[in-house]
């Protein structure tokens, strides 16, 4: 049996080459903007937090960056804690509050739809993240649409 010679990794060592860019760090042209759509429940997985850190680089980049919850994706916007609202139950319980507070700190906009947040979620507008803007249902396709005619990026966040 073949003996392996290689040290244990150790903190500090560095398995990959983390500084090499392959290609051109691509900034927006005045005026250009993204829509990151998110429908998607909060914690069912990573794609919540991984798009809403995509949103705050879209914005850093230069982008005029919003966000639109919708279906489940009301649930990103949520105030949540415990005990009590605000409160880290254990750490990263609110990565996504703060980073979706960091977006729109920056400069991001943030919609959530008022149908998907009473209908299917039983939360008023009081419960949102304050800054989150509510929407009529109406405006869900809508805002997709404008961003579509302006030729904007826009990344759709879906899970099942």
């Amino acid at each position: 049996m073949p003996a392996v010679t290689k040290p244990h990794n150790q903190k500090g060592d560095f398995l990959v080459d983390y500084e090499e860019k392959v290609f051109e760090d691509v900034k927006a042209e005045p005026g250009e903007l993204a829509l990151v759509t998110f429908h998607t429940v909060a914690f069912e997985g990573s794609i919540g937090l991984v798009n809403l850190l995509q949103a705050t680089r879209l914005q850093r980049k230069g982008f005029e960056t919003s966000i639109l919850l919708y279906g489940p994706g009301v649930t990103l916007g949520v105030q949540r804690g415990f005990p009590t609202l605000g409160d880290e139950a254990f750490p990263g319980h609110q990565a996504m509050n703060k980073q979706m507070v960091k977006f729109m700190e920056e400069g991001g906009k943030v919609y959530a739809c008022r149908f998907a947040l009473q209908a299917l979620y039983g939360h008023g507008e009081g419960s949102l993240i304050p800054g989150i803007r509510p929407i009529s249902p109406l405006d869900v396709l809508d805002i997709v649409l404008l961003h579509r005619k302006a030729n904007a990026f826009i990344l759709n966040t879906w899970t099942l």
